[in-house]
């Protein structure tokens, strides 16, 4: 079965497995997931994640979910660019989420960054997804 939104299906995969109380998630492995994981650990979203093989001989990223007591890290994780409605934005048009409580992660010309962490930079891109 092919995968139209392979980001997309990680994050869902990420706020399935909260709701349901889970403390680690597999996800199938790709660079852009990798990158955007590494702004989600930064940013104190997640544990960390760890590349794996899995049963069937493809890499997999095996994500350590954080939570604080019951309630998960992650309040609310959505998909904002998608394959069939890309949604760009300019240095000063970077939405911040919650007056600057969440993050969005920007896609740049200078890679998978935070929308604190782009503004810093003075380069907009792509947004992919935000969480709060």
């Amino acid at each position: 079965m092919s995968m139209n939104d392979p980001l997309g299906d990680m994050l869902t995969r990420i706020r399935n497995a909260q709701m349901r109380g889970k403390s680690t998630v597999r996800s199938p492995a790709s660079k852009l997931r990798a990158w955007v994981l590494d702004v989600l650990k930064d940013e104190g979203y997640i544990r960390g994640y760890e590349r794996v093989t899995g049963a069937d001989g493809h890499a997999e990223l095996e994500i350590s979910l954080k939570y604080a007591g019951d309630e998960p890290a992650i309040r609310e994780i959505s998909r904002v660019s998608t394959p069939g409605r890309r949604v760009y934005a300019g240095v000063e048009e970077i939405p911040q989420v919650r007056n600057g409580l969440g993050v969005s992660v920007v896609s740049t010309s200078k890679g998978v960054m935070s929308d604190a962490a782009a503004r810093a930079a003075n380069v907009g891109g792509e947004v992919l997804c935000r969480v709060f």
